[in-house]
């Protein structure tokens, strides 16, 4: 039997619109040692979202008394908006062998890296800004002048790709996918991977 080792942290990033959490969820849906860590957020909860299914909806109050308690892994302001990342949730799952996924900004990022050094990064892009303002306009969650300042907050948010490993452009959502599976597949079965998930038949077959 193979040997259960910590699993992955991977960051996956992007400007609002880019399709970020729609290939997120059918990753998960493909490789079935991927986890999705749920965020804490003191933002409006969404028609169709759950509390604990899509985040942990709290309060400001609330959100910034865990901070003080240093339960985050990382946090940030976003659209007069708090964020944040249950640092014991993410250490259990790695613990227990699955991959964890944060979905998090480009500073939420940096503040992650500095303290998991291993994290794996990935950066989605658009195709084009007249796609990614159409794909903003097509969800009808947000009046025009948010969607503007999404539109010109996004500008800022891509300047950051070069920060992260892996790039990927969502033109072709299959094609995403594809590649977005290839990165977790493909880390699995490096050389320190499976030497620490295979030590005991490596010694064998080697004797």
């Amino acid at each position: 039997m193979p040997k259960t080792i910590p699993g992955t942290l991977y960051i996956v990033a992007a400007p609002s619109g880019a399709g970020k959490s729609s290939l997120v969820n059918a990753l998960i849906a493909r490789l079935p040692f991927v986890y999705l860590s749920i965020s804490h957020t003191t933002r409006a909860m969404r028609p169709g979202e759950e509390d604990g299914e899509h985040y942990h909806f709290t309060t400001a109050e609330d959100f910034l008394e865990r901070v003080g308690e240093g339960e985050f892994l990382e946090h940030a302001q976003v659209f007069d908006n708090y964020y944040g990342t249950s640092q014991k949730y993410v250490q259990n799952q790695l613990d227990a062998g699955h991959d964890v996924i944060l979905e998090i900004d480009w500073q939420g990022a940096q503040q992650v890296r500095r303290l998991m050094p291993g994290c794996q990064s990935i950066f989605i892009l658009p195709p084009s800004k007249e796609a990614l303002q159409e794909r903003l306009e097509k969800r009808q969650q947000d009046s025009a002048e948010v969607i503007a300042r999404r539109m010109k907050d996004a500008v800022s948010e891509m300047s950051h790709y070069a920060e992260f490993d892996y790039l990927i452009i969502n033109d072709d959502f299959y094609k995403a996918l594809d590649e977005m599976c290839t990165i977790f597949t493909a880390h699995r079965v490096t050389i320190g991977q499976q030497q620490a998930r295979y030590e005991r038949l490596i010694e064998q077959l080697l004797n």
